[in-house]
């Protein structure tokens, strides 16, 4: 994110401006709240207090109003810049560690198997027949979980099964389907360092996110 973006979203997403008539109506005013849904999406990482959401309405208001700005912006743009990091650090370590307690509770599931990258795999129903290798093709049905249970994705989202290969999915991905065997079901509970790591994917998974896939493995290459 952008210096000049952070400022935008910070500003916009705290100033206490009169809230508009109803929803969006036209294109005009259903792009400008998409515009402040986007911003919002970037400005969830900073945790702002109720506190400083104040102070940083009042910044904008002081500088849209053209009078003498409480403090130097040459002086505290490079705080501004250091909140942001210190605030990203803290939810990343907060994601970490929460991950880390839900994967180790997964872990003592009767039958779950935690493996030595730090993936937990458990069976819901056995399948039949060879497993896949790392270059075989794949057929499945997914669903995809934050570990508050909030969906990312799905199959289902994109019309049905899924068929991609193993060597062109995340590491959590590849090595879980490979323990199955067409027609079973698996849960894979993925740390983030298996999965999307400290990038996240979008705004959908966060930075360190631990992440949950129910599968069902239809079928390996042509069959």
């Amino acid at each position: 994110m952008t210096r000049i973006a952070i400022a935008i979203a910070v500003a916009l997403a705290a100033i206490a401006l009169p809230a508009a008539a109803g929803a969006p109506q036209t294109e005009d005013e259903k792009t400008a709240y998409a515009i402040g849904l986007s911003l919002a999406q970037q400005l969830s990482s900073l945790s702002l207090t109720p506190a400083e959401a104040e102070w940083v309405g009042q910044g904008l208001k002081d500088m849209l109003a053209g009078g003498k700005p409480a403090v130097d912006l040459q002086t505290y743009g490079p705080k501004v810049r250091a909140l942001a990091q210190t605030r990203r650090q803290e939810a990343n370590d907060k994601a970490t560690a929460v991950g880390k307690e839900f994967a180790e509770k997964a872990a003592q599931e009767p039958g779950a198997v935690k493996t030595d990258s730090g993936l937990v795999y458990l069976s819901l129903q056995d399948g039949s027949g060879a497993s896949p290798m790392p270059s075989d093709k794949v057929k499945v049905n997914y669903r995809g979980t934050l570990i508050d249970g909030r969906e990312f994705d799905s199959s289902a989202k994109h019309g049905g099964p899924t068929e991609f290969r193993l060597d062109q999915v995340v590491k959590c991905w590849s090595e879980g389907v490979q323990k199955m065997k067409a027609g079973g079901k698996a849960k894979l509970v993925c740390p983030p360092a298996i999965a999307y790591g400290e990038r996240g994917a979008g705004a959908a998974i966060p930075p360190n996110a631990t992440l949950v896939f129910e599968v069902e493995l239809l079928g390996i290459g042509n069959e």
